[in-house]
């Protein structure tokens, strides 16, 4: 009997995959879910007992949480990625982590086959498909879902059949959680002209007084909360915690798919919106006007490329290397004040900032020049445009 690893997360459609794969092709299951800092352990029991009242053969729980940290999201932060100026790439991120630690299993108990539950619709496809094919060229990749073109109702009336009880109201939502954000699909996002309701948000607001907070920074890496050091992962919990009882970093991101739809996807990233925020303020005091140029323009490509599942082209470690350099003076403390729905950036504390009035505060004297330097420094920085229209005025 053939083994088939399944990205398995215990919802609707890696639910249909099991008693697919099992009964109807013959396969032997090997469910895996991927923790990349969105399950509590209650969460990983249930989708263990889950998986074997499926019927899989084996059932194993990866904890990807500090890779998912170290290698991906710590870049996003570097390069304060938000896609299309909203998103934080919330689940593109995290499919790319969760379809590399799933290849790797599949080559470790020797796979003939991997199944994925992606709809033939969105990008999760692309990027399993891309990856899978890129870890582990000769396993098989089998898509149930996407091959039989199944709506939501009817995997539910197939489950239904086969003795497992699914509800369509269950059903109603798909809710991805992980450490960089939350993701809710649901009718709504379907549509170009309605927002997803209160009930659909999982987390309700129940935060409304402001609230001021501090988070501290070194080389571009989150280490403390409030003037209490810890790890990034946990920095980044914490922040979550905080922060998202107060709406804070809810959203629709329109985008442009993979395979060239639009597609829409609401979201609640309380603490990646306002880590990134935090950070581009602390860059922008501690940066230069082109180190800040060239890490937007560089930023947005691996941002865009990473959202394209592309993380394992060698021009991502490129970049990679160039945004862990530009943190080399990133280091200090950021203020930042809470309300519903909202937070401001109070400003920045930092000893590599370079607004320091050793040299003059802007908008009075600078200490560095004289007001002759700068007349004749404007007329030699203009000359060719002054030049060009001399040579072609009218």
């Amino acid at each position: 009997m053939k083994k088939v690893v399944l990205a398995f997360s215990g919802g609707l459609d890696t639910s249909f995959c099991c008693i697919y794969l099992t009964q109807d092709l013959g396969l032997e299951v090997h469910s895996v879910v991927v923790n990349t800092g969105g399950f509590s352990d209650e969460e990983l029991k249930n989708i263990e007992e889950r998986a074997y009242a499926l019927g899989v053969k084996s059932h194993t729980a990866i904890d990807e949480t500090a890779d998912y940290y170290r290698e991906t999201i710590k870049f996003l932060i570097f390069g304060n990625v938000l896609k299309n100026a909203t998103y934080p790439l919330s689940v593109s991120a995290e499919r790319v982590c969760q379809a590399t630690a799933i290849a790797n299993y599949a080559k470790k108990i020797g796979a003939e086959c991997v199944a994925h539950g992606s709809t033939g619709a969105g990008n999760d496809q692309v990027r399993f498909d891309m990856i899978f094919q890129t870890l582990i060229p000769g396993v098989e990749i089998i898509t149930p879902i996407r091959d039989l073109q199944l709506s939501r109702e009817a995997e539910i009336e197939y489950l239904n059949k086969h003795g497992v009880e699914y509800s369509a109201e269950k059903a109603k939502y798909s809710i991805n959680k992980g450490l960089w954000g939350t993701s809710v699909g649901g009718a709504e996002t379907l549509t170009s002209n309605q927002y997803l309701p209160e009930s659909a948000w999982p987390t309700p607001v129940t935060s409304s007084e402001p609230q001021q907070i501090t988070i501290d920074f070194e080389k571009g890496e989150p280490i403390a909360l409030n003037g209490d050091k810890m790890a990034s992962v946990k920095v980044i919990q914490e922040l979550q915690a905080i922060a998202q009882p107060y709406g804070i970093g809810r959203d629709i991101h329109v985008g442009d798919t993979i395979i060239g739809i639009k597609g829409r996807v609401g979201f609640e990233a309380a603490a990646s919106v306002i880590l990134i925020k935090a950070h581009h303020a602390l860059e922008k005091h501690t940066l230069t006007k082109w180190q800040l140029s060239w890490k937007d323009q560089i930023a947005a490509f691996y941002g865009n490329y990473m959202h394209e599942g592309q993380m394992h082209d060698p021009v991502m470690r490129d970049i990679e290397a160039f945004l862990q350099s530009s943190q080399e003076t990133v280091t200090g403390r950021v203020i930042v004040e809470l309300h519903p729905y909202r937070f401001v950036v109070i400003g920045v504390e930092s000893e590599h900032d370079l607004m320091s009035n050793k040299f003059g505060s802007y908008g009075e004297m600078n200490k560095g020049y004289t007001g002759d330097d700068v007349k004749g420094f404007s007329k030699i920085f203009g000359n060719q445009t002054i030049i060009w229209h001399k040579v072609n005025k009218k």
